[in-house]
């Protein structure tokens, strides 16, 4: 079997559709639990929101809007003209459930909070391409390091959403810190 042509574009409000069209479909079809997040959870400052109150359509809401006012970033994969794939990337400074847990390098920082692949093109390095786009992306906006937090103890692909720690890894990123919780903080220098 060939392998397929991995298309990534920046998120875009030329994009709106294909974003929708991919999280109102098959991004959470093996974890419908997580479908109303439309990848605002860490935009929001979870001091002033009671994350666990928001619905979909508020979420969905807030993403148009986000997106529409160019707000929002992230990148969607495409296989032959269908979004496959998202991953959440951004200045950290517009990540502000990041905000109770500061760096001070924050101004220089892009966070890749989240990966999502349709469970039928998993494991064909989608994820890859999105990591390698995303890289690009926060360097073109002139961020000098980019973090990643993935869980090593992620025992499913849900568990799995902020990417796994092989994939940093073997695209060059190294482990920043372990907090005493077992989180792991990875990066790379753009």
């Amino acid at each position: 079997m060939s392998q397929a042509i991995v298309e990534v574009r920046a998120v875009s409000p030329e994009l709106l559709a294909d974003f929708l069209r991919f999280f109102d479909g098959t991004a959470f079809s093996d974890n419908p639990k997580w479908s109303s997040c439309y990848c605002q959870c860490f935009y929001e400052d979870h001091s002033v929101v009671k994350w666990a109150e928001r619905t979909a359509s508020q979420n969905r809401a807030m993403a148009c809007e986000r997106i529409q006012g160019g707000v929002m970033q992230g990148y969607l994969a495409y296989i032959d003209g269908s979004p496959v794939g998202w991953c959440n990337a951004a200045p950290r400074t517009l990540l502000h459930a990041l905000d109770d847990e500061p760096t001070p390098e924050a101004e220089q920082v892009g966070a890749i909070v989240c990966f999502l692949v349709e469970p039928s093109h998993r494991g064909r390095g989608v994820a890859r391409h999105l990591l390698e786009a995303a890289c690009e992306g926060l360097r073109s906006q002139c961020l000098r390091i980019v973090e990643g937090n993935p869980r090593t103890e992620a025992s499913s692909s849900a568990e799995n959403h902020f990417g796994p720690l092989s994939l940093y890894l073997s695209a060059g990123f190294t482990v920043h810190r372990t907090d005493d919780d077992g989180s792991v903080y990875v990066r790379r220098t753009l």
